[in-house]
């Protein structure tokens, strides 16, 4: 019973978490989602000045310079006007966030799920089960030694993290242009997937 309740808790607070992350993406409050935005930009622009080291060490110390500063302000005004209100952090320090071996369990789970399927998906496309998707694979690969070649890897999670807090807002402003475009971009590729299928021999046919 503790272990459903548990697990029933755990998907409530995923939920929780996903619908969390799309209001921020959506910006259905901007001033929340401009602040998760700017952090984020912030600490990338910061990597690529700075080495990773340095960077966590100014995160910790501009937060230990706000939680001292505010730890010593409040132990003085309770000082001044003779009151007892404690530490000013107690109900952060008293808040639990430890994780059940419960908890722990299905995390591991999920995460051995993902990395199964993955890697049974990596078997598949190397040891070419099916020619085209190999095929398909390969050019994917090509090109990204062209996008490799262009941009390091913090350039291209900047660029991810700007397009997760734009192309959704543009999705749902162009929806309908959007989705017609896809939908052409989707018919000509299926066509051109069924004519190489056509002349490959022992190419598996998908399912349109």
């Amino acid at each position: 019973m503790q272990a459903t309740a548990d697990s029933t808790k755990m998907d409530c607070v995923w939920s929780n978490w996903k619908s969390q992350a799309i209001d921020l993406l959506y910006w259905r409050d901007i001033k929340q989602t401009g602040i998760v935005f700017g952090s984020f930009l912030l600490l990338l622009f910061s990597l690529t000045q700075f080495s990773v080291v340095s960077v966590v060490a100014y995160l910790a110390l501009a937060a230990l310079s706000a939680t001292i500063s505010f730890r010593i302000y409040k132990s003085v005004l309770q000082a001044v006007q003779k009151t007892d209100e404690g530490h000013p952090f107690k109900a952060y320090l008293e808040l639990e966030i430890s994780l059940s071996q419960e908890q722990i369990q299905k995390y591991t789970d999920c995460l051995q799920l993902y990395v199964n399927s993955t890697l049974k998906e990596l078997r598949r496309l190397f040891l070419v089960q099916d020619l085209v998707d190999s095929l398909k694979f390969a050019v994917l690969m090509w090109l990204l030694t062209y996008v490799g070649a262009l941009f390091n890897g913090l350039t291209l999670l900047l660029m991810a993290v700007v397009s997760m807090f734009t192309l959704p807002v543009v999705y749902v402003k162009h929806q309908a242009q959007i989705d017609q475009y896809l939908g052409l971009v989707r018919t000509h590729i299926n066509a051109v997937v069924a004519k190489i299928q056509a002349k490959i021999p022992g190419a598996k046919r998908h399912a349109e």
